[in-house]
């Protein structure tokens, strides 16, 4: 199989397409826009020439706006892959041979890069890029460190440990292996090893730049608090869970800043990511969302939209328009300090399914898992999710120490959840050692209703 590394070309490509992404910091709201509109004609072009699908699913509709356009879910994404896909030697079949023969990110045909989602919603989604878009998806990660002050390039090497996944298949994997070597020197660590493991790891590699999931950056500062960790890096950077309040204030505390969140997915690579003042901006250059609510309809600034529908400007070999992610987010209509043109994000409270639908006096309510986290953070609980058994039975699991009051927790939760709008809800907290993580490392907030 053909490695992922750069070769020192591509690597030439990249460090230039990051400086493009630079200069674009600079361009008026104006300017932003019009280039988000030629590149959503020049994609949909493409797509209609391209792809068999597109040329059916978009049919009379050349001249339509974006809004009018359909949307395309995951479920019809895989269900028409090899009509979407404009590499016409690519079959999804193969494809999925390929990655389940992974023992290390590779190339496809010696060409093609392939990342999937874990299928965590119900369904694995499986995304494929070229060459070119591929150092799209690493600028836009490289954008993130750009944004908060501590770019890595040929003057500054920067040392870099991710805790996340090390899943050959997951692009997060990929993007490490593409970029291993002496420009970034980075330390990958599978969030699903032991504690021990990851805090020895970290300890000798000292890096200057941690990347995590949120809740496990959450417990990496519980580890620096607690000395067994000691680390000093210069930023931390949390994705790919929500990050709550109390984890921000504690990962704050542990390591002297403010952690810089990101907002990513494995069909876009990076959609947003903090400014300086700790602002989440919306790569609109690359991608162009739209915070719909159940119907599809735009959501007005300050107002939780339902999902986000994403066009991925620099998608070709399998071009992704008006495609449906799950996650809910807050746009803003607000302007940033720090002088970038990009639209800004309140809040991202992660994916529907993190979302519990509870009964309600008039019907169901949705509470998201940021209602749990002041009834449950800063009151001796090291960590939470939240189990939901029936419309009206939660329960609560936390790690805590001795002396924590179950009684008082399940009170606390119980009048949060009331507040939110659930009639009678019952609370059960029970203490467990542990919490359980998805294949990947990952700790959801919340599990869904259990089946039986």
């Amino acid at each position: 199989m053909t490695s992922v590394r750069l070769g020192p070309v591509s690597l030439a490509r990249l460090l230039a397409r990051r400086r493009h992404l630079a200069a674009r910091d600079g361009w008026s709201r104006v300017r932003l826009e019009t280039h988000q509109q030629r590149e959503l004609e020049r994609l949909r072009r493409f797509a209609s020439e391209r792809s068999p699908f597109y040329r059916e699913f978009h049919s009379g509709q050349a001249e339509a706006p974006l809004v009018e356009l359909p949307v395309l879910s995951k479920t019809i994404l895989m269900d028409r892959w090899d009509d979407i896909v404009t590499d016409r030697t690519l079959n999804l079949d193969a494809v999925l041979g390929f990655v389940e023969e992974l023992d290390e990110p590779a190339r496809l045909n010696g060409r093609h890069l392939v990342a999937t989602t874990s299928g965590t919603t119900g369904l694995k989604g499986v995304f494929v890029y070229d060459p070119d878009e591929w150092l799209w998806v690493l600028a836009s990660y490289a954008r993130a460190n750009d944004w908060a002050g501590i770019p890595a390039g040929l003057t500054h090497r920067l040392r870099l440990a991710v805790v996340s996944t090390t899943a050959p298949w997951h692009q997060s994997a990929v993007v490490g292996a593409s970029l291993k070597g002496p420009l970034v020197p980075t330390l990958r660590l599978d969030a699903t090893r032991p504690m021990e493991h990851i805090v020895s790891e970290l300890n000798a590699f000292m890096p200057e730049s941690l990347v995590a999931y949120a809740g496990m950056a959450e417990r990496l500062a519980r580890e620096q608090l607690s000395g067994r960790l000691r680390i000093t890096p210069r930023t931390v950077f949390c994705a790919s869970e929500v990050l709550t309040a109390g984890a921000r204030s504690r990962v704050q505390q542990a390591f002297g800043s403010e952690p810089f969140e990101t907002y990513a997915a494995t069909e876009t690579a990076s959609i947003a990511s903090d400014c300086r003042l700790h602002r989440l901006h919306v790569y609109e250059d690359l991608v162009a969302p739209e915070f719909v609510d159940d119907d599809n309809r735009p959501v007005p600034p300050g107002t939780y939209g339902a999902r986000v529908l994403v066009s991925v400007l620099f998608s070709r070999t399998l071009p992704l328009i008006r495609y449906e992610i799950s996650d809910s987010v807050v746009p803003s209509a607000d302007a940033c300090e720090c002088g970038l043109p990009f639209l800004l994000i309140d809040r991202v409270r992660g994916r529907r399914e993190d979302v519990l639908s509870l009964d309600g006096i008039s019907g169901s309510v949705s509470v998201q898992p940021g209602v749990f986290g002041d009834a449950l953070e800063s009151r001796g609980v090291a960590a939470w999710q939240i189990v939901q058994e029936s419309g009206r039975q939660v329960r609560a699991l936390i790690v805590a120490a001795d002396g924590f009051s179950q009684k008082g927790l399940e009170v606390r939760i119980a009048r949060a959840l009331e507040a939110a709008g659930a009639m009678k809800p019952e609370v059960v907290v029970q203490r467990v050692a542990t919490l359980e993580r998805t294949a990947v490392g990952k700790t959801p907030l919340v599990r869904g209703l259990r089946k039986g």
